[in-house]
């Protein structure tokens, strides 16, 4: 089931902001998604949060910069999906242009599995010889890897944002937003975001000690454009904080200002980086990145957000690109055979979906237990063999249902299920013997069906209700697209009441309306949707300008519709 609701609005604070010179629907948006202080709606870096509120990083800058100052071989251990990459490419371009001797290696995901582990440490040292490893986007649960680096000789910097778990690893300097009594009050930053964050405080400790004045340090907001990247295609939640430097790095790629690799992106994707928006970032830049981490390897993405030379950003754009539409092709088999799996489903029945299938692509499991979770509103696991009898699976979730914790739970229950697990509320991934599949997924059911209510399991498209006649127009869709929305700060959907005047199925997957309202008409679209609607019709939908012929017109994006 699902229905249209509308987002409660607190009034007095909508008519604050209104009254504070803010537009008369943007007031009421923001008043909706909880921003009450018109402080909180600036995009400038200096209202960002002083790095000195992140637990140890100044205790971090300091033993880097002594480590740049001994000409210690550094190298980076970097996840190998798009948080990572960008995040990798930040650590190499900041720590390289503050003097430091740095490479990086990210694990090929079917052989090393997640994070820093003792094969990493081993193949890390064999191939790169280094005195010091930084992880980032990983290494907050990697406490083996670091036992292990430690042994060696290696001293390990985590740099992470994933929830720790019992216990902590023993490296030189751990940098977590989310690490126990860590005060920093944006705990929602990307793993790129907490690697900027360390580059800040480093040159910071680099100027104390004379090495750069404010004329000569580093231009660390020429990196915006990766961090917003990155945060964007990590779906982690656009707090005030995330949405600066969301808004910063934007205005970069507006400006012409990006690193090559990331204009080489826009331009293989199609986009305009002149009119780039989050939807961007998520929908098209990032998955291209993320197809290279899921089925070859990260290194293309990493290498592409770091070269400097353009035609080589564009090769490996092209490769990437070649890459995502492989992805692409596999995934869409996946869901196919999902669905012959689930042919029996009942949702009514159920809280949770595990599927596992022997043929199925490790790399590409995430975004099929994606699709499922949106098309049956469960929290959704997919797994795919891992080898010597192990299965691994990626989870994705619905509001109200902790994946981690619930993982977490499981685990405690029946301590010999789960092999190894980790993640985020809304995301996470496990490895299980391939012969405990159903008895885990019957634990998983247990958990889904004690913490979820039937309310839950009740799909709800929240709107901003109904838009005044004279806010359909491309001026008000500018104003709209001058705000970052994203995760946690949703994206005006609007709903009403319209007399469908005609509607057509285009390509056999999209209906095409013409809708009706106080004698206006206007064009819409619901992508993959092919049932017609009656004469009248509740529509909630997001305002779109398309352009055609040259000529920019008004389209509604229908994301739901239902019999008014």
């Amino acid at each position: 089931m699902t229905r249209i609701a509308i987002r409660p609005c607190p009034f007095r604070e909508s008519e604050m902001l209104r009254q504070g010179g803010i537009h008369p629907v943007l007031a009421r948006l923001f008043a909706a998604r909880g921003l009450f202080d018109p402080k909180e709606l600036s995009s400038e870096l200096a209202a960002l949060i002083a790095p000195a509120g992140l637990l140890h990083i100044d205790a971090a800058a300091a033993f880097l910069a002594d480590s740049i100052a001994a000409n210690k071989r550094m190298v980076i251990v970097a996840d190998y999906d798009c948080d990572g990459a960008t995040a990798c490419a930040t650590a190499l371009r900041g720590l390289r242009a503050m003097g430091a001797d740095v490479d990086f290696i990210v694990p090929n995901r079917f052989e090393y599995g997640y994070g820093l582990t003792p094969e990493i440490v081993a193949l890390t040292a064999r191939e790169k010889t280094p005195d010091i490893i930084i992880t980032v986007d990983n290494g907050i649960a990697s406490i083996e890897g670091v036992a292990e680096a430690t042994r060696r000789g290696i001293e390990v910097v985590i740099t992470d944002h994933h929830l720790p778990g019992d216990s902590l690893p023993d490296a030189r300097v751990i940098v977590n937003p989310n690490q126990p009594e860590c005060g920093f009050p944006s705990k929602h930053l990307a793993g790129v975001g907490v690697v900027f964050y360390v580059l800040l405080a480093l040159r910071a400790e680099l100027r104390r000690r004379g090495v750069f004045d404010a004329q000569t340090q580093p231009k660390l907001d020429s990196l915006l454009d990766l961090v917003a990247l990155g945060t964007v295609a990590d779906v982690v939640k656009l707090d005030p904080n995330n949405r600066i430097l969301v808004a910063q790095g934007l205005k970069r790629m507006r400006a012409g200002r990006m690193q090559p690799g990331v204009a080489a992106l826009f331009r293989v994707a199609g986009r305009q980086a002149r009119s780039a928006n989050p939807f961007d970032l998520g929908f098209a830049l990032g998955p291209r990145l993320n197809a290279a981490g899921r089925l070859e390897d990260m290194s293309l993405g990493i290498e592409c957000l770091v070269t400097d030379d353009e035609d080589r950003a564009w090769q490996l754009a092209q490769e990437l690109n070649e890459i995502n539409i492989k992805r692409r092709e596999i995934e869409a088999d996946m869901q196919d055979t999902a669905m012959l799996h689930l042919d029996d489903f009942s949702p009514a029945d159920s809280s949770t979906i595990c599927v596992f299938d022997e043929s199925w692509h490790q790399g590409v499991i995430g975004i099929v237990a994606s699709r499922l979770k949106e098309k049956f509103y469960r929290p959704t696991i997919t797994f795919a063999p891992a080898g010597d009898g192990w299965i691994k699976g990626s989870g994705r979730s619905i509001p109200g249902f902790h994946l981690r914790d619930a993982l977490d739970l499981v685990s405690k229950r029946a301590p010999s299920l789960i092999d190894k697990f980790g993640g985020h509320a809304m995301a996470a991934g496990l490895s299980i013997r391939a012969d405990a599949l159903d008895a885990f997924t019957q634990a998983f059911e247990a958990v889904g069906s004690a913490w979820l209510s039937e309310q839950q399991l009740e799909r709800v498209v929240e709107t901003d209700g109904p838009l005044d006649d004279n806010c359909y127009t491309t001026q008000f869709i500018e104003l709209l697209d001058g705000q970052v929305w994203g995760q946690g700060f949703a994206p005006p959907v609007f709903c009403d009441e319209f007399r469908v005047v005609s509607q057509r199925i285009l390509k056999e997957r999209h209906l095409k309306l013409l809708l009706e309202k106080n004698g206006a008409r206007y064009d819409a679209i619901w992508f993959g949707h092919i049932d017609s609607l009656g004469d009248r019709a509740r529509v909630a939908f997001r305002l779109d300008a398309n352009e055609y012929n040259g000529v920019t017109k008004v389209q509604l994006l229908v994301e739901h519709a239902e019999p008014a």
